[in-house]
C-alpha cells in the first residue's frame, strides 16, 4: 500500500511539474578556444552569466582566392585541434553545459569569409572537397560526443548564396554521421539570401544588426528600432517553419556599438560600458521574447587568466568583468 502511494504521488508530482512553463531559450556563450589545455574550473566561469550553452569554434584558416583550408594541425591552438576541441566538449558536458560545435574559417588579412570568392570552377571544386573534409572531421567529433547542435558554416555570404546545392549535399553528409540538430550561421545582412534553410533545424543569424545612428542610444530607442528587424526575422521563420537562432550576437563597450561600428575608425570612439549594457537590455526586452526566437550565443568568452581579456578597460565584445555581465546573468537566469 505504501509503495502504491509513493508511485501515485510520484506520478502526480511529475504530471504537475509538466504543467509548469519552462523556458527553452538557448542561453549561450561563444567560447574562444583556449591556446593551452584547460580544466573544469575555467569552463565553470560561464556560470557568471548563468549560461546553459556554449559554442565551440575550432577555427580553420585560408587565404583570399585560394581554395585550400588548414585546420586542426600545427600552428593551431590546443582548443582548435580535434583532441583539444573534444576535451573542451567533455569538460563542458561535465559542467552541465550543452554544446554547439561551430566550425568557422578565418580568411587571412580580413578575417571575414563573407567576401571570399573564387574565380574559376576548378578552384571551387577543390574548395568544396577541402571544406567538406573540415566540416565532416568535426561532425564526427559532434557525433562521438553527443553534441547537441552542429553549425556547418559561418558567414560565407558568396559561397552560400552561389552554391546552394553544395550546402544541401553537405547537410546530407553531416546527417549521415550525426543525429543532433543542425544549423548554418548567416551574416545579419545575408540570411534572406540563403536557399537551404529548409534543410536546417534553425535559421542561424549572426545578429550584428545596426539599430541606431546615435553614439549612445537609450534602451527605449533600441527596443523601438528592433521592430523593423523583428518583422523580417519573423517572416523568414514563418516562410521555412523554423525558429531563428542568433548563432552570434554581441556588443562592444564603445560608442556607436549599435550603429555598425565597422563604419568608424574604432580608435576614435570613446569607451562606453553603458552602451553595452543598454544594447543587451534592449535585445532581451524585445526580440529575445518572441516565440519564434530560439535564443543565441553571445560573443564572446575567454578562459585565459590575463586581465586584459575582461574588465572595464576592455573595449571589445566580451562582457566579462563589465556591468553588462549582470544584465546577461539576470536574463539568462530567467531561462
Amino acid at each position: 500500500m505504501i509503495r502504491f502511494f509513493l508511485v501515485v504521488s510520484l506520478f502526480v508530482f511529475l504530471a504537475a511539474s509538466d504543467m509548469i512553463p519552462v523556458s527553452k531559450k538557448i542561453n549561450g556563450v561563444s567560447l574562444e578556444m583556449p591556446p593551452r589545455r584547460i580544466g573544469i574550473q575555467q569552463m565553470k566561469t560561464l556560470s557568471e552569466v548563468n549560461a546553459g550553452w556554449v559554442a565551440m569554434i575550432p577555427y580553420a584558416f585560408t587565404r583570399p582566392s585560394e581554395p585550400t583550408i588548414r585546420f586542426a594541425g600545427s600552428g593551431h591552438w590546443w582548443g582548435e585541434t580535434v583532441e583539444g576541441t573534444s576535451e573542451c566538449i567533455r569538460i563542458a558536458h561535465e559542467s552541465g553545459l550543452k554544446v554547439m560545435l561551430k566550425p568557422h574559417v578565418w580568411v587571412s588579412g580580413t578575417g571575414w569569409p563573407g567576401d571570399y570568392d573564387l574565380k574559376d570552377e576548378a578552384k571551387w571544386k577543390i574548395w568544396e572537397k577541402e571544406y567538406t573534409r573540415y566540416v565532416m572531421t568535426f561532425a564526427k567529433v559532434a557525433a562521438d560526443l553527443d553534441v547537441e547542435l552542429y553549425c556547418i558554416g559561418t558567414e560565407y555570404r558568396k559561397a552560400a548564396a552561389q552554391r546552394p546545392n553544395f550546402w544541401k549535399g553537405l547537410v546530407k553528409k553531416v546527417r549521415e554521421v550525426y543525429d543532433g540538430k543542425v544549423t548554418y550561421a548567416a551574416n545579419w545582412d545575408n540570411y534572406r539570401n540563403i536557399k537551404f534553410w529548409g534543410e536546417m533545424d534553425y535559421i542561424g543569424v549572426d545578429a550584428y544588426f545596426p539599430l541606431s545612428k546615435n553614439a549612445r542610444p537609450s534602451v527605449d530607442e533600441l527596443k523601438t528600432n528592433w521592430t523593423k528587424w523583428e518583422s523580417k526575422l519573423k517572416e523568414q521563420s514563418e516562410l521555412y517553419d523554423r525558429p531563428v537562432l542568433f548563432t552570434e550576437y554581441g556588443y562592444k563597450s564603445i560608442e556607436h556599438t549599435n550603429t555598425g561600428h565597422w563604419n568608424y575608425k574604432e580608435d576614435t570612439l570613446k569607451t562606453s560600458m553603458e552602451n553595452q549594457v543598454n544594447a543587451y537590455e534592449a535585445l532581451y526586452q524585445s526580440v529575445w521574447q518572441r516565440d519564434w526566437m530560439a535564443g543565441g550565443f553571445l560573443w564572446k568568452w575567454h578562459v585565459r587568466d590575463d586581465p586584459k581579456f575582461g574588465g572595464t578597460s576592455n573595449r571589445r565584445y566580451t562582457p566579462q568583468g563589465k556591468p553588462a555581465s549582470k544584465v546577461i546573468a539576470k536574463w539568462y537566469g530567467k531561462d
